[in-house]
């Protein structure tokens, strides 16, 4: 028993519209869906939005027509990003081993707190949800068990109890898996959920239940890891060892349509800057990058590029995807949204720098990118945005400052 590990999953409940309302505390109570962009779809949606019948992933012109009585308000990921910050900063200061998931999930080792806080599993999570609520303004559901996989399917569970709390011990755990659909588990969805019910797994008891060699045969030792942590034996420890993501990508719809190339030029430059000062606050390079263009039509264009050099700074990734942009973009088209898509990433300090190459260039650039974080960090957010100074010239860029009054 010395070797039990007590596992917390906190999942901030709606959180982009959990954001909004603490940004706006007027919205508190109110039918709230946030939404991907100008013209984009719901991604978040209040409890009372969801009451209404209000579905994920709906169209923003669908949702209005079909839901006029709901507040629909644009994504702001910057400010999500941030208040994201301040609740896994609590977290890791409740305890010393914190592995974040995602924006608004995180794992929390509860192993060996009870005797720091003298409090058992359920008042440390209610302790731990009232501080996220007292410092943050985030209201949090918490799953508590003794793997990372059971651990979140009580986090699921406890969003259908009054006090967002829902612990599975040992004795708990095939009443749990009993009353979990197979496509709930973590890391099965749907697609393989639906290939499992066709062989008589409708519930994760039924699949825990299958034996070894019939589960990797069928998922292979995925499947088998996955059987372990649903019976209470850990093989995903926590880890707060920082990982770098497969992808980063920004994108954002227009407010209107628009086939003119200045304009999407501009945009581009923004979802640029976004995504290189994302790459320098995780310390990395990226080595390709990526272009999304969507029609008004919901057509979806995208190319990649290789680059020459891993890079962080605006001017040499827009160098590598402006390219792109000319090659994609027609006159005759209206255009709903632009993005940038950055992949094969590698730290700062696992960085070779070429022998023969004039490497002082680079050593600008960065401290120029850092300067640029600085500034925002300082006088806020697009303090300082690259912009282009001559339509006539394919890539020509600058520096563009807010005014004094702004």
């Amino acid at each position: 028993m010395s070797n039990q590990k007590y596992i917390a999953l906190i999942d901030c409940d709606s959180f982009f519209v959990s954001c909004e309302r603490k940004l706006n505390p007027e919205l508190n109570g109110l039918p709230v869906s946030v939404v991907s962009g100008g013209r984009g779809c719901v991604i978040s949606r209040s409890r009372e939005a969801k009451m209404l019948g209000v579905p994920m992933g709906i169209p923003l012109f669908q949702a209005v027509e079909k839901f006029p009585e709901c507040i629909y308000i644009t994504a702001n990921h910057y400010a999500y990003t941030k208040i994201s910050g301040m609740v896994m900063k609590i977290l890791r200061e409740f305890s010393p081993n914190v592995e974040v998931y995602s924006i608004d999930e995180a794992f929390v080792d509860f192993t060996g707190l009870t005797k720091l806080y003298k409090k058992n599993y359920y008042e440390l999570a209610r302790l731990l949800q009232k501080r996220v609520w007292e410092e943050a303004g985030i209201p949090v559901s918490i799953g508590v068990s003794s793997t990372k996989t059971l651990a979140k399917l009580a986090s699921d569970k406890s969003k259908n109890r009054s006090n967002h709390v829902c612990l599975v011990g040992k004795c708990k755990i095939n009443g749990l898996l009993n009353h979990t659909e197979i496509q709930e588990v973590w890391g099965i969805g749907r697609r393989l959920g639906v290939k499992l019910r066709g062989l008589g797994v409708r519930t994760a008891l039924d699949f825990v239940q299958k034996p070894d060699w019939w589960i990797k045969a069928k998922l292979g030792k995925n499947g088998l890891a996955m059987k372990a942590e649903l019976t209470g034996n850990m093989v995903s420890p926590i880890s707060d060892k920082i990982e770098l993501p497969k992808s980063i990508s920004d994108t954002k719809s227009f407010l209107e349509f628009s086939s003119d190339l200045n304009f999407l030029k501009n945009e581009l430059a923004i979802h640029v800057h976004d995504v290189c000062t994302r790459l320098r606050k995780i310390n990395c390079k990226c080595s390709t990058a990526g272009l999304i263009l969507k029609t008004k039509d919901f057509i979806t264009l995208y190319e990649k590029v290789s680059m020459p050099s891993s890079t962080d700074f605006e001017f040499e990734i827009s160098r590598a995807v402006f390219p792109l942009l000319e090659k994609m973009y027609s006159p005759n088209v209206l255009y709903r949204s632009i993005g940038i898509v950055l992949e094969d990433f590698n730290t700062c300090d696992e960085e070779q720098l070429q022998l023969f190459n004039d490497n002082s260039n680079r050593e600008k650039n960065e401290k120029l990118g850092k300067s640029l974080d600085k500034l925002e960090k300082k006088f806020g957010r697009n303090i300082v945005r690259t912009g282009f100074v001559n339509k006539d010239v394919p890539f020509k860029q600058g520096f563009l400052t807010k005014p004094k009054d702004v």
